[in-house]
C-alpha cells in the first residue's frame, strides 16, 4: 500500500467517525427540546432530524470553510512538508471525535466547533510553537462561551414570560392562544426564512440584498400567518360558565396568592398596630384562598391546556426542522472540511487556499451525522429535553425560537457562536422564567465544566494522536 492510498482510507475513516460523533451530539441538540416535551417521539426526531441534515449537509454543505483551512493556524508551515498538515488534520479529527464520544457518552451537549478548533490549535503548536496560532479568532471563539448562551437564554425567558402573562395565566388561555398563535407563526417564519437566507443557504451564493431578504421573509411570514389563523379558528373554546356557572376561575386563586406575598412584604416591614393589621389581613386572604381552591374545577381548565400545548407542538416541530436544516448546511464543514482539505493535498501534491468539496463527500458526512443520531444520540438528547428543566412544547418552544433568534443576529453581526451553547443557553432562560427551582443546577454545572474543557482537551488528544500517526507513518512508509 503506497501512502497516497494510506491516507486515502485514514482521513476517510476519521471523517466519517468525526461526522458520527457530531450526529451523536452536536444534532442531538436540535431535537432534545421537542423529544423533552413530547412533540416529538424519540424514533421520529430521529428520523426528521435524518431527512433534514442530510439534506442540509448534500445541497447547501458548500466548500471548505477558510477558518478551518488557514484560519486557526498558519498554513504557511506546511509548505514545505505537506504531509505534516495531512497528519495533523486526521489528529485533529480523530481527537476531537474521541472527545465528543467522551461527552455523548456522559450526555454532555459540547461544541462541535469549538472542539475542532481546539484541535487544530494543539498540533499547529506542536508543529509551529504558539505563534503559528492565529490567536484573534481563537479569542473571538472564548468570547462566544458567555455571549451565545447568555443572548439565547435572555431571548427565551423574554418569550416564555410573554406566553406565561399572555397565554397560560390568561382567563380563557384558548382564547388568548387564538389571538396571539397568528403572530407567533409570523414570526416564526419571518425568522426562520431570514436566517436560513443569511446563514443556512449562504453556500448557494444567493445574490441578496439584506432589504429582498427581509421583504421576502415578510412575505412568508404574512402567508404563514393567513394560514394558521384560518386553522386556529376551528379550535373549538369550551364554555366554562354555561356548564360550571358555580365554579371559581383558577385566576382568582392566582391573584390571592400573589396578594399574599405582597402583604407578606408589608408585614415583614411594619410594626405595632399596622404589623398586627397587616396579620390579620394575611390571615384572611390565606383563608379565602384555601376555601376559594377547594371550589375551583380544575378539569376544563386542564383540558384547555391541553388544546394549547397541542397547538404549539406544531410551532416547535417546525422551528427544530429549520435548525436541524441549518445545523446540516452548517456544521457539516466541521467533519468534511478537513477531510477535503487532505483529499486536496492527496491530489495535487500541494496545499491550496481553499477546495471544492465534492458532492458525494457531503452525502458521505451526511450519512455519518444521521448515523451517529440514530446510534448514539439518545444520551444528550435526554440531557437536553429532560435533565436541564421540564419542557412542554410552549417551553421547548420559547427555547428553539430563543436559540434561533441568536443565531441569526450573531450571523448577521458576524459573531463566532455555537449552536449547542444557544440551545443549552435557551432551556436555561426558560427554566429561568419558571424560578430557581424549576433548574437542576446539578447538571448545569456539569454542562458548563464541559464546555470549560473542551478546547483543552481536544487539544490534549490531537496532540497523542498526531505524534501516533507521524510515529506510524516514519515507521511504514518513510524508514521503508
Amino acid at each position: 500500500m503506497d501512502a497516497s492510498l494510506f491516507f486515502t482510507i485514514l482521513v476517510l475513516a476519521v471523517g466519517f467517525y468525526m461526522a458520527w460523533n457530531i450526529g451523536a451530539n452536536d444534532v442531538s441538540n436540535a431535537m432534545g427540546t421537542s423529544v423533552g416535551s413530547g412533540a416529538l417521539t424519540l424514533r421520529k426526531a430521529v428520523c426528521i432530524a435524518a431527512v433534514l441534515e442530510f439534506c442540509g449537509a448534500f445541497f447547501v454543505g458548500g466548500s471548505v470553510s477558510e477558518t478551518m483551512q488557514k484560519g486557526i493556524i498558519d498554513t504557511d508551515l506546511f509548505i514545505g512538508d505537506p504531509t505534516l498538515l495531512i497528519l495533523g488534520m486526521c489528529a485533529a479529527l480523530l481527537g476531537t471525535g474521541a472527545w465528543l464520544q467522551i461527552a455523548s457518552y456522559c450526555g454532555w451537549p459540547v461544541s462541535t466547533t469549538h472542539a475542532i478548533v481546539g484541535a487544530i490549535i494543539g498540533f499547529g503548536v506542536v508543529i509551529g510553537g504558539t505563534e503559528a496560532i492565529h490567536w484573534e479568532e481563537t479569542i473571538s471563539i472564548g468570547i462566544s462561551w458567555v455571549l451565545s448562551p447568555g443572548l439565547s437564554a435572555l431571548f427565551a425567558y423574554l418569550i416564555f414570560s410573554i406566553l406565561q402573562k399572555k397565554i397560560l395565566y390568561a382567563m380563557n388561555p384558548i382564547v388568548a392562544t387564538k389571538k396571539l398563535f397568528p403572530w407567533l407563526v409570523f414570526l416564526v417564519f419571518a425568522v426562520f426564512t431570514l436566517s436560513m437566507l443569511f446563514n443556512g443557504l449562504e453556500n448557494l451564493n444567493l445574490s441578496l440584498t439584506f432589504i429582498q431578504a427581509l421583504l421576502l421573509s415578510l412575505l412568508v411570514g404574512a402567508v404563514a400567518f393567513g394560514i394558521s389563523y384560518w386553522f386556529i379558528q376551528k379550535v373549538k373554546v369550551p364554555d366554562n360558565d354555561a356548564e360550571t356557572p358555580s365554579t371559581v376561575s383558577p385566576q382568582n386563586v392566582i391573584s390571592l396568592e400573589k396578594a399574599i406575598k405582597h402583604l407578606q412584604r408589608v408585614q415583614s416591614s411594619t410594626a405595632d398596630a399596622t404589623h398586627d393589621t397587616v396579620s390579620n389581613l394575611v390571615a384572611e386572604v390565606r383563608d379565602l384562598s384555601h376555601r376559594l381552591r377547594k371550589q375551583t374545577t380544575l378539569a376544563d381548565r386542564t383540558s384547555q391546556y391541553t388544546v394549547v400545548e397541542n397547538a404549539f407542538v406544531y410551532l416547535q416541530i417546525l422551528s427544530a426542522c429549520f435548525i436541524a436544516f441549518a445545523h446540516g448546511a452548517n456544521d457539516v464543514a466541521n467533519a468534511i472540511g478537513p477531510v477535503a482539505a487532505v483529499l486536496d493535498v492527496i491530489k495535487n501534491g500541494a496545499i491550496s487556499d481553499s477546495a471544492q468539496v465534492p458532492s458525494w463527500l457531503l452525502a458521505f458526512g451526511g450519512l455519518g451525522i444521521v448515523i451517529g443520531l440514530a446510534t448514539w444520540g439518545w444520551r444528550v438528547i435526554e440531557t437536553i429535553g429532560k435533565k436541564i428543566t421540564e419542557l412542554t412544547p410552549t417551553r421547548g418552544f420559547c427555547a428553539e425560537f430563543g436559540a434561533a433568534t441568536t443565531i441569526l443576529l450573531a450571523s448577521k453581526l458576524g459573531l463566532p457562536i455555537s449552536t449547542t451553547h444557544c440551545l443549552v443557553g435557551a432551556v436555561l432562560g426558560v427554566g429561568l422564567a419558571r424560578g430557581m427551582r424549576a433548574l437542576n443546577l446539578g447538571m448545569l454545572k456539569e454542562i458548563i465544566l464541559s464546555w470549560v474543557i473542551t478546547i483543552p482537551s481536544s487539544a490534549v488528544m490531537s496532540i497523542f494522536i498526531f505524534y501516533l500517526l507521524r510515529t506510524v507513518f516514519h515507521q511504514f512508509f518513510v524508514g521503508a
